[in-house]
């Protein structure tokens, strides 16, 4: 038995699939098939049950599938050990974001990340919330960089900052008269709001509790159009605070606090509660505090590391 053998094993579980665990895992078909079939014979047991498709897994099979996972969770703390021997650090380190932070950290996080640390081989996607949950349950990722807070109980969430929302109002719109919004009196008439499954989409909800009273509620795919249609169609929209830099002095002045409540999303780290890359993620969360303003982040990272 290799750790090799439980990774394949593990990707098997997963894929439910042989091509597919196969490319998972780089190596061909007949190699993936040949190492869970040598697997199989030394346990004495059938760990997969090829009659059904998809493949499925037999319950011997799932028991020995966590604990696999227990094993190789084992294994990266031996390598962990000896990464933080050294002065460089190493390995694969995959990450997924949602979209409507993306824009905001991806692109100094990955050029100064890249720089700092050229032996880890970084991969960053964006996905929708609930990709990334699934990703992060089947250790297809590492990391993920969402809007908190969800509440599971098999995965850690660590606050990184603090967002608030501000209207984007178009001066064709009634509501530019005003000085601060009430959230309570924001109408979802003539409302443009993100397409469904942007989590910032249920938080502009949250706030706008009135109904609709059958008019048409505008989707579009980024807050980018969103902002571009306004401009052009009036309206108006719900903003994150790290979104007014990309905005015109023009673009500035259609700007609106808004209070009672005031809008704000927490912005989270998530990991598995088997997570062990201490070091690594240290090196995550000091990289999104370079970038994200000093009034913005979590106190605790301000004064303290992260420890698992």
């Amino acid at each position: 038995m290799t750790l090799q053998q439980l990774n394949y094993l593990i990707s098997l579980d997963n894929n439910k699939h042989f091509l597919n665990a196969a490319e998972e895992c780089g190596v061909t078909q007949p190699t993936l098939s040949a190492m869970i079939q040598k697997l199989e014979d030394e346990l004495d047991v059938k760990l997969f049950d090829r009659t059904h498709q998809p493949l499925q897994t037999t319950e011997i099979g799932k028991e020995i599938v966590a604990q696999a996972k227990l094993v190789l969770n084992c294994a990266e703390q031996i390598f962990e050990i000896i990464n933080n021997k050294k002065e460089s650090l190493e390995g694969k380190l995959n990450m997924a974001i949602i979209p409507t932070i993306a824009p905001y950290l991806l692109p100094k996080f990955i050029i100064e990340f890249r720089k700092k640390y050229p032996n880890v081989d970084l991969s960053i996607e964006e996905m929708k919330t609930s990709d990334i949950i699934f990703n992060l349950n089947n250790s297809k990722i590492d990391i993920g960089i969402l809007a908190t807070p969800l509440n599971y109980n098999n995965l850690l969430e660590i606050p990184l900052y603090y967002e608030k929302f501000f209207a984007y109002i178009s001066p064709k719109d009634d509501l530019f008269s005003e000085t601060i919004l009430s959230a309570d009196k924001m109408p979802l008439e003539n409302l443009w709001v993100l397409k469904e499954g942007h989590c910032l989409r249920n938080q502009v909800f949250n706030f706008c509790s009135e109904k609709s009273k059958g008019k048409p509620i505008y989707e579009a795919g980024s807050i980018d159009t969103l902002i571009k249609i306004i401009d052009e169609n009036g309206g108006y929209t719900v903003i994150p605070e790290l979104h007014l830099q990309f905005l015109t002095e023009v673009q500035l002045k259609n700007i609106r606090e808004i209070e009672n409540p005031q809008g704000v999303r927490e912005v989270s780290i998530i990991i598995k509660n088997d997570f062990i890359r201490e070091r690594l993620l240290n090196v995550v969360v000091d990289n999104v505090k370079s970038i994200i303003p000093n009034h913005m982040i979590d106190d605790r990272l301000k004064k303290f590391a992260v420890r698992l």
